[in-house]
Order: C-alpha cells, then structure tokens, then sequence
C-alpha cells in the first residue's frame, strides 16, 4: 500500500495532542501518532482516532486505535484491490429476538467486498459477518446497580466503590448514537469491517471501527476484551474449533464455519444434490473459502475440484489450457506435408 501520510506542523501536532488525543499519555500519543502516519490517515478528518478504556486504572488502561468508515475506505482504496460492495448487505431476522434491545430482530449481517486475485486478476467476493448480540452496546442502567462505597480512593481521588446488579436487573440498548434509531445500517459497519480484516489483514489488523466500539465504551473495557475474546469464545463453541473454513450453502447462502476435517464431506454432497448452475453460483461465491481449503487438504480439494468439474462441465482453467495447447499441437502436426524421402 502506498499510504499518502498526511505532513503536520509541530503547532498542528501540539493541537492533535490537545483535542483528538487530549486523552492520550505521551508514549500513546507517539504510538497512535505514528499509526496515523504509516496507515496514511489524518486525525483532522476524523479518519483515525486513539481510544483510552480504563483511563483510571494503571494496570488496566489500553489505547485502542479506531478508525472511521472514511478512514476504512482510504486505506481499501489504496490497496489497489479493493472494490466496494455491489449488493445490499444481508440479513438474518428472528422476529422472537424483537424487542427493546433489538429493535428489529437482527441476528447477523453480512456484507460482501470484492478483492482481485493477484494471479489470475480474477474479482471473488470476500464476505464479513457480524453478529447483533457481539456488537449491540448493550448495558445496565445505573440504577439496575447496588453501590457500597469501600472507604478508599483511585489516585485521582475518585472513591472506589463496589457495586452489584439488583435481582430484576435488565439490559438496555444504548439510544445516545445511532443504535436505537438505524440497527441494520450499524450492524452492517460492523460487518463491513469484518470483511476488510479477512480480505486485507495486513492493512486492517489491529484497527477497529468506530461502531465496534460503542459497546466498549459503555463498559469501559479494552477492544481484545469485547472485539476478540468474547467473538472467538462464542465462535468456536459454535464451530468446534478454530481450524474451520468459512463457506455459503445453496439454503439462503447464510455463512457458516465449517471444520476442515468435515469440509470434503459436506461440500461433495452439496454438489451431488445440486444441479450445475447452483454449483457454479456456489463455487462462485466460495473463493476465497475454497482456496483457504486447497491450501489445507490438497487431497481432497483435488477430489472435490474434480467434483465441481464433472457437475459443471467447466475443467480448471490451468488444465484446460494445456488440453487446448495439446490440441492445437496435435492440429498444426497433422497439417504438416509430409516430407520427401
């Protein structure tokens, strides 16, 4: 990526420091400042800014670096790669989930980018998923909580304090943003950010969206706790593992993690029951899944290509290549006159 990193007077970075940053200590100002500068973002625009949870708690404080949709889409399109999505996010609505913490009933959302291969220049679609009740900013009310005071103070004076949920205690969903009022558009960020982090890791890792973060800010805790540790919690109990390949089916083409071990099974008897344009559409929709699955199981993706092969018609392109050239050998020789003895 060729990031065009934004130049500043040390007046304007004194001004960063005071405002975007006011809460930043000196080392994670120089940290987040020097991100700012590698990823090509300018504080000013409001493309990247430095996050501080537990701001009173020594042990506890951590700087999270965010960056906006504005920001997100700089850094894709410099990627050279990178093509927005050319269809509406999708999503999975159970009306039973409706209620004040989830307005409409919003399961997942989906959202599909496209990136180029860098082999073939081929366009595959890479998908990013986000769950509601991962991201939702979710949280108890202040007077859903018992507080005892313990007699001690934080450094900064504050009074420590212990506090328990009341018995009829309930969650409610954040109405100070957008949460409340545009559900499907903020979990569909969410679900934008996702795919940038699986299409384009070396530009995304380590970065969050803004709207990732709101159930962060309302409990005060670090992006790993939020954002990774309880996401990867919740997804390997659904998947068994972390060695699984993410794949649609021809049902809806919802996403699911599959383990590799069960990959070749369930991708041959899809292709058995399926006709030949759903296995196209399917095989079409899966590459970035299936290359993941070439790359793990050579045997078996082998046996599976041969699969799609047969049902389809359509031979690997690199193979067909060859029986075209074998071909057009075999036809320039025998047009050749014979030579005189």
């Amino acid at each position: 990526m060729n990031a065009i990193v934004p130049t500043h007077t040390a007046r304007q970075v004194a001004l960063i420091k005071s405002t975007v940053a006011k809460d930043c200590n000196d080392e994670e100002f120089n940290l987040f400042f020097e991100v700012a500068r590698g990823k090509g973002l300018d504080p000013f625009l409001g493309q990247i800014i430095p996050m501080i949870f537990s701001k009173n708690k020594a042990d506890k404080r951590k700087m999270t670096i965010i960056i906006s949709r504005d920001g997100q889409r700089v850094i894709a399109q410099r990627c050279g790669d990178y093509r927005p999505a050319s269809r509406v996010p999708e999503y999975e609505i159970d009306l039973a989930l409706k209620g004040p913490t989830n307005p409409q009933g919003i399961v997942s959302a989906t959202v599909f980018l496209w990136k180029q291969d860098p082999k073939t220049a081929d366009w595959y679609e890479v998908a990013g998923q986000a769950y509601w009740d991962e991201f939702a900013p979710l949280s108890y009310p202040a007077s859903a909580y018992l507080y005892e005071y313990t007699g001690d103070t934080w450094p900064n004076g504050d009074p420590k304090e212990t506090k328990t949920l009341k018995p009829d205690a309930k969650q409610v969903l954040d109405d100070s943003g957008n949460w409340a009022r545009m559900p499907r558009l903020m979990i569909a960020k969410c679900a934008e950010m996702q795919a940038l982090r699986a299409g384009w890791p070396a530009q995304f890792s380590g970065l969050y969206g803004e709207e990732e973060m709101d159930k962060a800010r309302l409990a005060d805790m670090a992006a790993s706790e939020i954002v990774s540790a309880e996401r990867e919690e919740q997804r390997l109990k659904a998947i068994g593992g972390a060695d699984a390949i993410t794949v649609t089916w021809g049902d809806g083409w919802a996403l699911e993690n599959v383990p590799v071990g069960k990959f070749a099974d369930r991708a041959a008897e899809f292709i058995r029951d399926s006709d030949a344009q759903t296995v196209s559409k399917w095989q079409q929709a899966n590459r970035a899944g299936l290359q993941q699955f070439w790359a793990r199981s050579p045997a078996d993706a082998h046996d599976i290509k041969k699969l799609i092969e047969a049902k389809t018609g359509v031979p690997d392109r690199v193979e067909a290549q060859r029986i075209a050239f074998r071909e057009s050998v075999a036809a320039n020789s025998s047009q050749e006159p014979a030579r005189a003895e």
